[in-house]
């Protein structure tokens, strides 16, 4: 379940944002207002695409309250973690969890 970047930036802000209000309806301009407030300008046709993909991939869910659509993460941010980390595991490293570990370690010299 590969992202882009912009695809992971908005995925944090529905986080960030469900974090600070359990329960909260997610727009499409709340999301546009939070990446805005940390400095990332895109256009709100923009967002909309990203999200609608997002919710065609069901990473998001899409939900209609009244006339207007709400969106929120089908998993939170440590399940999207681990199913990254395992289709890591399963496309570069044949499901071998310790190579994937010392690869790590290795490259990014965490362990000295």
């Amino acid at each position: 379940m590969a992202c882009g970047k912009l695809e992971i930036d908005i995925l944090n802000t529905i986080w960030r944002l469900t974090s600070t209000g359990e329960g909260r309806d997610i727009s499409i301009q709340d999301v546009v207002d939070d990446l805005s407030a940390n400095g990332i300008e895109r256009a709100y046709t923009t967002i909309k695409t990203v999200m609608d993909r997002l919710a065609a991939k069901s990473i998001l869910v899409r939900y209609k309250v009244g006339k207007k659509f709400f969106y929120s993460a089908a998993m939170d941010k440590e399940e999207m973690a681990q199913e990254s980390i395992v289709e890591v595991a399963e496309q570069f490293f044949d499901n071998d969890y310790a190579a994937l570990i010392r690869f790590i370690e290795n490259k990014f010299d965490l362990i000295k």
